[in-house]
C-alpha cells in the first residue's frame, strides 16, 4: 500500500516541486534543510520500522515519491515536536490514510529537557529502578548466584543499591545461557561487546545532546533508541551468518 502525504505535518517545496522519482540521497538532502541530524540510515530505519515504503527499481534502488518525502518529514516533525515513539506515529498515520479525523497530543517536552538534566544522568528520577529483593524475586535466584553475575559486571547496581529494570531481562538471560553450560565468566566477552556498541551510540548521540537547539537535544533519546535497535539487528544479522543458522 502506497502512503499518501501526512495531512497537517507541514509541507515541503522539494516535494511540491519535484514530483520526480528521488534517490535516498536527494531525500537525504532535502530532509537536511529542516532536519540537519538526519542521516541515511535514520531514513533507512524508519523504512524497516514501516513508516514509509519507497519503489524499488529491478536493481534494488530506493525510488522516492514527493508523498514519501512528504511523509518522512511528518514522521520527523512529529518526533521532534510531540516527542511521540515511532508506533503512536505509526497508528496516528494509518488513521490518517483511513480517512479519520485525528489529533496530534500536545507537545510535552520530555522531563530531562525541562529539568535540565541530560538523558544518561546517574542523577535522574530513579522510578524505573527496583531493589535487590525484587530483582531476586523477579529471576528467581538466590543470593550467591546473584553475587556471582555481578562479580563479572553482567549485574551492575546503582550507588544507592538499586538496579535498573533492564536488570532483570539480563538476569534472565544469563540464567538461560547457564542451562547450556555458558558460566559468568564466558559471557564477559558479550559484555564487553555491548559496551563497545554503547560506546559507538554514544559517540553519535553526544553531539546531539550538545547541540544549541534543545528540540535536537530533545532528539537525543530516539536517536539512541534508534541506533541500539539497529545494532541488535546488525549482531544478530552476523551471528546468524557465523553459525550459517536462520534465527528466529
Amino acid at each position: 500500500m502506497r502512503h499518501t502525504p501526512t495531512g497537517g505535518a507541514g509541507s515541503s517545496g522539494a516535494a511540491s516541486s519535484d514530483r520526480k522519482p528521488m534517490s535516498i540521497g536527494t531525500v537525504l538532502n532535502a530532509l537536511r534543510e529542516e532536519f540537519p541530524e538526519v542521516t541515511i540510515s535514520k531514513i533507512r530505519f524508519l523504512e524497516a520500522e514501516g513508516l514509509v515504503e519507497p519503489q524499488r527499481t529491478p536493481s534494488g534502488y530506493r525510488k522516492f515519491t514527493a508523498a514519501d518525502l512528504e511523509r518522512l518529514a511528518g514522521v520527523l516533525r512529529m518526533q521532534r515536536d510531540h516527542y511521540l515513539p515511532l508506533k503512536v506515529i505509526r497508528e496516528h498515520l494509518d488513521a490518517l490514510e483511513r480517512g479519520e479525523q485525528v489529533q496530534l497530543p500536545a507537545p510535552t517536552p520530555p522531563r530531562d529537557l525541562v529539568e535540565g538534566v541530560s538523558d544518561f544522568d546517574e542523577e535522574r528520577p530513579t522510578a524505573a529502578r527496583i531493589g535487590r529483593a525484587e530483582l531476586l524475586a523477579a529471576t528467581e535466584v538466590d543470593e550467591a548466584t546473584l553475587a556471582d553475575w555481578e562479580s563479572y559486571g553482567l549485574i551492575v547496581a546503582h550507588g544507592d543499591g538499586r538496579y535498573d529494570i533492564e536488570a532483570v531481562t539480563v538476569a534472565k538471560l544469563v540464567a538461560d545461557l547457564g542451562r547450556f553450560g555458558l558460566e559468568p565468566r564466558h559471557l564477559r566477552a558479550v559484555k564487553a561487546a555491548a559496551e563497545r556498541e554503547a560506546g559507538l551510540v554514544e559517540q553519535v548521540v553526544a553531539p546531539l545532546r550538545r547541540h544549541r537547539n534543545p528540540q535536537t537535544r530533545a532528539h537525543a533519546e530516539a536517536t539512541a533508541r534508534e541506533l541500539a535497535t539497529l545494532s541488535v539487528r546488525l549482531h544478530a544479522a552476523l551471528l546468524q551468518s557465523a553459525l550459517r543458522v536462520p534465527l528466529p
